[in-house]
């Protein structure tokens, strides 16, 4: 099974990246967009795990989370990995205060007492809008025309879910595992 922990991105924020989807799937650029329902902030990606590993996955989830508290966030500017010059993903920031950081860094190294690797890159809290094709591009700058089009509006993230994605042929579908509740 292929396993994430994710921050879902609640209402207003969600409604925002959903209208700005919605503008940029209007274009032709060469994109795979994330379906309405993939809209969230990734924590780990666990990758293709062995369905016997997922107990102890779900205690370092718990334990990471365990006094974190709810995270107040707001959405941020869009960007793109590797840069903006040579974009391969296409995202929405996330302002966020160090307790997110914090719960990344935890959730990070419990899970690499467990054999899953660290992220080689430092922690950028986004959500993914979509990803450019293999060999293709988008126009120069083309992220610059649609930044003022949504409110960077704040909202508070109550949840962390361990999501399963199982792949479709209309594209992946997430399952949730565990939802744990952050404002505890």
């Amino acid at each position: 099974m292929r396993l994430f922990a994710a921050v879902p991105i609640p209402h207003p924020a969600r409604e925002q990246i959903l209208e700005l989807l919605g503008q940029l799937r209007k274009g032709d650029w060469p994109v795979r967009w994330v379906h309405d329902e993939g809209v969230h902030m990734t924590l780990k990606f666990f990758g293709e795990v062995a369905p016997e590993r997922l107990d102890v996955i779900i205690e370092a989830l718990r334990y990471a989370a365990e006094g974190a508290g709810a995270l107040g966030l707001k959405l941020g500017g869009l960007g793109a990995f590797p840069s903006r010059s040579r974009p391969r993903i296409l995202w929405v920031g996330i302002e966020a205060p160090p307790s997110l950081e914090l719960l990344q860094d935890r959730i990070e190294r419990g899970c690499e007492a467990l054999g899953f690797p660290p992220e080689g890159a430092p922690f950028q809290p986004h959500v993914t809008l979509g990803r450019v094709r293999e060999g293709q591009r988008i126009p120069t700058r083309g992220l610059d025309s649609y930044s003022g089009r949504f409110e960077p509006v704040p909202f508070v993230a109550q949840e962390l879910v361990l999501y399963e994605s199982v792949l479709t042929t209309g594209g992946p579908r997430y399952e949730s595992r565990l939802t744990l509740d952050l404002g505890n």
